[in-house]
């Protein structure tokens, strides 16, 4: 199981194939995709610290093998003290985001790569994940697609509303979770067996059939698809931006 990518949502548009049919595509930007901290699932030696002064050492453990991803620039002022402790020890600027992807044990990743937009080929299929954008209050019909109560036979004025939330006297209440009319969006949606289109390696651009979730300039995480098998020509462990020098 490979790591996945942090991209932000730059806008669609549209390419065209070689028969000349267009193409809907998603354009995501890696905005500088790169290891912040690994996650291992083996007993090790870590400082115990105290005011910021070594006091001894102690086993850790964190029960699980994952990569912890970060993208995008953020000002250190802006930072909490403990990811700024974590990009300091990784020798990595802050970053706007950070997210961690579940790998196995030979997949693993050294802190400081970047991760360059070859690691998807063109022709795979991954599962695309964002938060959904926020539309306020929405009534029943918008955000549940409800029918609506009848334009005729007696209804007046509550032509859009819900109708009946409730029973009886028994139980005489209205159960947790029923659907009514309140705030939509905002939610984390994946997306998934979307096609990869192109890829631009120079530029740092993936290109995705179709739409993913989420507004413009929002953070989106891209992984391999879970319904799918393993494409054939994608890298292992991962595809990663070349040093200069």
């Amino acid at each position: 199981m490979r790591t996945g990518l942090v991209a932000k949502k730059i806008g669609m548009t549209r390419v065209f194939a070689a028969d000349g049919a267009h193409v809907p595509v998603t354009v995501l930007s890696l905005e500088g995709c790169q290891v912040v901290g690994v996650k291992k699932d083996e007993e090790r030696e870590v400082d115990v610290k105290k005011k910021g002064e070594k006091t001894g050492t102690r086993k850790a453990n964190d029960g699980y093998t994952a990569v912890v991803l970060g993208a995008g620039t953020r000002k250190a002022k802006n930072v909490s003290k403990s990811l700024r402790g974590q990009f300091a020890k990784a020798s990595v600027e802050p970053k706007a985001v950070v997210r961690e992807f579940r790998v196995s044990n030979d997949m693993l990743l050294e802190v400081g790569a970047q991760i360059s937009a070859d690691h998807f080929v063109s022709g795979q299929k991954v599962d695309v994940v964002g938060l959904t954008k926020g539309k306020g209050f929405a009534g029943a019909m918008k955000r549940w697609n409800f029918g609506g109560l009848e334009a005729s036979h007696g209804v007046s004025v509550s032509h859009r509303s819900h109708g009946s939330t409730g029973q009886r006297q028994d139980p005489g209440r209205t159960f947790k979770g029923k659907k009514m009319a309140g705030h939509l969006g905002v939610e984390r949606v994946t997306t998934q067996n979307l096609e990869i289109v192109r890829t631009d390696a120079g530029r740092g651009l993936i290109l995705i059939k179709g739409a993913v979730p989420g507004p413009d300039n929002g953070w989106v995480e891209i992984r391999d698809a879970a319904k799918g098998k393993p494409h054939k020509d994608a890298p292992k462990p991962a595809a990663l931006v070349k040093k200069e020098g």
